[in-house]
């Protein structure tokens, strides 16, 4: 099933309200902030932070571009989307990483 942005965007809201203690107003900004972090991406580089799982701050330079949305490293091979995490190839180690949705900070401008 193909979804559109808007079910996308609530997904990680819903995601992000349910894993944490926020209102659904913050969740709902920082899902948005996540579709625009994750549009910006298939643009080009771009430099975003986030939570490490110990705690301390990541800067991260990351890209979805000529990346195909869903694709594994199996031949046209799709899997369900998951709300819970964002992926995406770090330019800097040349690897693709992922954080949890609710640890994301920031995109630099």
């Amino acid at each position: 099933m193909k979804t559109n942005f808007r079910t996308r965007v609530m997904s990680y809201a819903h995601h992000i309200f349910e894993s944490t203690s926020v209102n659904w107003s913050t969740a709902l900004k920082k899902a948005w902030t996540l579709y625009r972090l994750a549009k910006m991406m298939r643009q080009g580089v771009v430099k975003f932070f986030y939570e490490k799982v110990d705690g301390s701050a990541r800067v991260a330079y990351g890209t979805l571009c000529n990346l195909p949305a869903g694709v594994t490293s199996r031949r046209s091979a799709t899997k369900a989307p998951n709300y819970g995490t964002m992926c995406y190839w770090d330019t800097k180690k040349q690897a693709f990483r992922s954080f949890k949705v609710e640890n994301f900070i920031a995109i630099a401008v």
